[in-house]
């Protein structure tokens, strides 16, 4: 992905009103599978949420995620960063009943490969352009924890387990990394 494209996808700084931030305080890109769109759990110990059929394949969607993305865009401007890319638009924002109708995502020109997330970050180093990120996926590997540590701006790598995906306690995690987080003011 060229930089003029990162750049064309960088919306204007919004208002936390519609999951950004109106500051160039730190972004938060968030995957959908095994973050939000949970797999491999035990279904004989319970559904963790309803299923929600997302063009012909059913995916398990806890609807407390959406609660646990509105108080993250308190303090981080959220982009997906999945494989969905304008699709996360298109459905998770009804489904989580989040309180804006979309927010800013990523693309990968086709780069997309099912277990693993290192084919997502030239998209995320290039939208991010210095500023503090942190990164929710189930899948960070060896690469991408080498990226995040060369990379001079504060960066905070969030694994998450596909059978249980977000919980509060990232939300916690990544709230305490923001708030000690230098002033940009």
């Amino acid at each position: 992905m060229s930089g003029e494209v990162a750049r064309r996808l960088r919306p204007r700084r919004r208002s936390g009103a519609d999951g950004g931030t109106d500051r160039d305080g730190p972004i938060l890109f968030v995957d959908v599978d095994g973050v939000i769109s949970l797999f491999g759990f035990d279904a004989s110990a319970g559904l963790p949420g309803p299923f929600h059929w997302v063009d012909g394949v059913a995916h398990c969607i806890p609807p407390g995620s959406g609660k646990l993305l509105a108080t993250l865009s308190e303090r981080f401007e959220l982009v997906w960063a999945t494989g969905w890319e304008e699709k996360a638009n298109e459905y998770l924002p009804s489904i989580l009943d989040l309180p804006w109708p979309e927010l800013p995502y990523l693309t990968f020109d086709g780069r997309a490969t099912f277990g693993s997330a290192h084919w997502k970050l030239e998209a995320i180093g290039e939208y991010a352009d210095g500023r503090p990120l942190a990164w929710i996926d189930d899948h960070i590997d060896a690469e991408c924890h080498a990226w995040a540590g060369a990379r001079a701006a504060p960066t905070l790598l969030i694994e998450t387990a596909p059978a249980t995906g977000i919980t509060a306690e990232h939300v916690d995690e990544l709230l305490v990394w923001a708030d000690g987080l230098p002033s940009s003011r």
